[in-house]
């Protein structure tokens, strides 16, 4: 087996092959919260380079609960413009998957001074995030609703999948994870309870979209905190979801309060020269249950890759930051003319750390969507402020549109 070959998932659908450009927030919708023409060229040209898959950054279930307050938001005012996005994604026939996301108290308060949670703790980031509030069992019941109907609408619109995203700290994380979730009622507590609004996200989701549609999910090995979600209770999850006909797995780590692991500077050395960040808990999955599996992070080498699909360790590729620092990269990579670099960009104060690198990813993303190509100049100083005074214009823009 190799990166090359297709991969059929339990849904039917078939991946041509096994490269996937994982999800990275885009930040482009203004004021409307729509896709735009930013969207459609960048998804063009990633689709153009050949990666079997394409996720898409974060898309809202609410205007009140963005991860950015450049992120799209699904629903049906925006079906035109999802359909543009989506003929352009697909347009050479490989699958692109919307990432389907609630932030919870991840909200900044940019846009959201009262934003909500499974409880009532904060984060800590910062001072950019108020205290939530807790999520009423009605507002539960409906969240679990938007989930299937922005699916749907997804589908309609002709995106080939959709992925639920509970992982990084984000709302359907924050249920699972018992620092963040300290209720007392049927949606907290024990595992099951915690994990009850992901396991009802996923039947609403099949229902509404059919037996036919890929559904994927992110979700972390661990939240790398003490006393957080970890990985004997991931491989719980993951038992579940793999009974439920979950469609294909991406294992990842980390929340907004401990991204520092997501940063590539801080990998342990020995993480690092095997490539793969999440390979250790692959490994354990695979021991356990036999979901269709994507790791993404660290991830470099054809060789690796190559190698890593012949053990049987891993199903699909999966990559993000290098589509970021090269302007054609997919087709290069699967061409065998290019192994990407690891790039690290830094500010010296560890708190602006992960906000430089997002920031800087955030200048590149706006680049290739305006058809420009990358700049690897950025300083870290400016790339930390852009993210700040983006995020700050942006909520300015959609309160005052």
């Amino acid at each position: 087996m190799d990166i090359y070959q297709p991969i059929k998932l339990p849904c039917g659908a078939v991946l041509k092959n096994r490269l996937a450009k994982a999800a990275m927030t885009e930040r482009f919708s203004n004021g409307d919260l729509k896709p735009n023409q930013k969207h459609n060229i960048l998804y063009e040209k990633w689709a153009q380079g050949g990666s079997g898959l394409l996720i898409t950054g974060n898309v809202m279930l609410q205007a009140g609960h963005l991860e950015s307050a450049g992120n799209v938001v699904a629903d049906n005012d925006n079906i035109t413009e999802f359909q543009r996005w989506a003929k352009s994604a697909t347009s050479t026939g490989h699958h692109c998957w919307v990432q389907l996301s609630h932030s919870g108290r991840q909200t900044s308060i940019f846009n959201n001074l009262r934003p909500v949670s499974a409880s009532n703790i904060k984060l800590k980031k910062l001072g950019f995030f108020a205290k939530p509030r807790p999520l009423k069992e009605e507002e539960i019941l409906m969240l679990i609703d938007r989930f299937a109907d922005s699916a749907k609408l997804c589908k309609e619109a002709g995106f080939t999948g959709v992925q639920i995203h509970a992982a990084h700290g984000y709302l359907v994380s924050q249920f699972l994870s018992p620092n963040t979730n300290k209720r007392t009622d049927d949606w907290g507590g024990t595992l099951e309870h915690r994990t009850r609004f992901l396991l009802e996200i996923i039947k609403a989701t099949r229902q509404a979209v059919g037996p036919e549609f890929p559904i994927s999910v992110k979700l972390n090995s661990s939240d790398f905190q003490k006393g957080g979600f970890n990985e004997e209770e991931s491989l719980w999850v993951i038992k579940k979801l793999e009974a439920l006909g979950v469609d294909l797995l991406e294992v990842s780590g980390g929340t907004y309060e401990n991204a520092e692991f997501l940063l590539a500077g801080n990998v342990r050395q020995s993480t690092l020269k095997r490539e793969a960040y999440f390979l250790d808990f692959a490994q354990k999955v695979r021991k356990e249950s036999s979901i269709p599996l994507m790791v993404t992070g660290g991830i470099r080498s054809m060789e690796f890759c190559n190698q890593a699909l012949k053990d049987d360790l891993l199903d699909v590729i999966g990559m993000a930051r290098p589509y970021l620092l090269y302007d054609d990269f997919a087709t290069r990579f699967l061409a065998r003319e290019l192994t990407p670099e690891a790039f690290t960009i830094r500010t010296g104060v560890k708190a602006l750390e992960d906000m430089a690198e997002a920031g800087f990813y955030n200048l590149q993303l706006d680049r290739l969507g305006q058809n420009l190509p990358v700049r690897l100049d950025y300083s870290a100083a400016r790339s930390a402020l852009h993210l700040i005074k983006h995020e700050f214009v942006k909520a300015m823009a959609n309160k005052f549109s």
